[in-house]
């Protein structure tokens, strides 16, 4: 069973290393049994010295009980303009597990959509790729149950700048705006879709 961390590297900068850290060990301490810590701050630190440019990249590392690949994959930010309600009760992705068969099955009921809510037991949790915040005028909201907790997430909440709750299919009327983040896709860079282009 491999795993895998997809981190924001920028201008010399990897972008919430702690959080992947904590979860990649966490990781292989639930599945593996692994009591021993992996550094991972060491190992990207020496991956990355032969990059010199200021692009924007996606540090892919695989891994299961030790690192087996880090790579760097040159990043551009996607838009999503629609997306679409798929119900799936059945769906476990709560480590970021190499293997997204499960996700890329749900992802062929997206029609004409660029992307899909995965709700799961009637809430609300991901897209296939990115966690979702809800504006409601006044709060960024976050699912409570999100199939994986990302590290931009997890980032936002240790800030206070997002609060949880429950958001249920129906609850979306309630909010005006989406917003995805994900380790790529940072709060201040907006990518946001309409409510109203959010479909069953």
């Amino acid at each position: 069973m491999k795993l895998l961390e997809t981190i924001r590297y920028e201008q010399g900068e990897f972008s919430n290393l702690r959080f992947h850290q904590n979860r990649m060990n966490n990781s292989r301490k639930v599945l593996f049994n692994c009591t021993d810590e992996i550094d991972l701050i060491s190992i990207l630190r020496k991956s990355s010295n032969n990059i010199f440019d200021k692009e924007l990249y996606k540090c892919r590392v695989v891994y299961d009980t030790k690192v087996m690949k880090v790579e760097y994959i040159p990043y551009q930010i996607t838009h999503i303009n629609s997306l679409k309600l798929v119900d799936c009760d059945e769906i476990e992705y709560d480590h970021k597990y190499f293997d997204r068969n499960q996700i890329n099955d749900l992802l062929t009921q997206k029609d004409e959509a660029d992307d899909i809510i995965i709700v799961k037991n009637d809430l609300i949790t991901d897209t296939s790729f990115a966690n979702l915040l809800f504006y409601n005028g006044i709060h960024w909201v976050t699912p409570s149950f999100p199939l994986l907790k990302g590290t931009q997430r997890s980032h936002l909440l240790e800030k206070e700048l997002i609060i949880t709750a429950n958001i249920q299919p129906e609850d979306l009327v309630s909010f005006k705006m989406i917003r995805l983040i994900n380790a790529m896709l940072r709060f201040e860079d907006e990518v946001d879709v309409n409510i109203g282009n959010v479909h069953r």
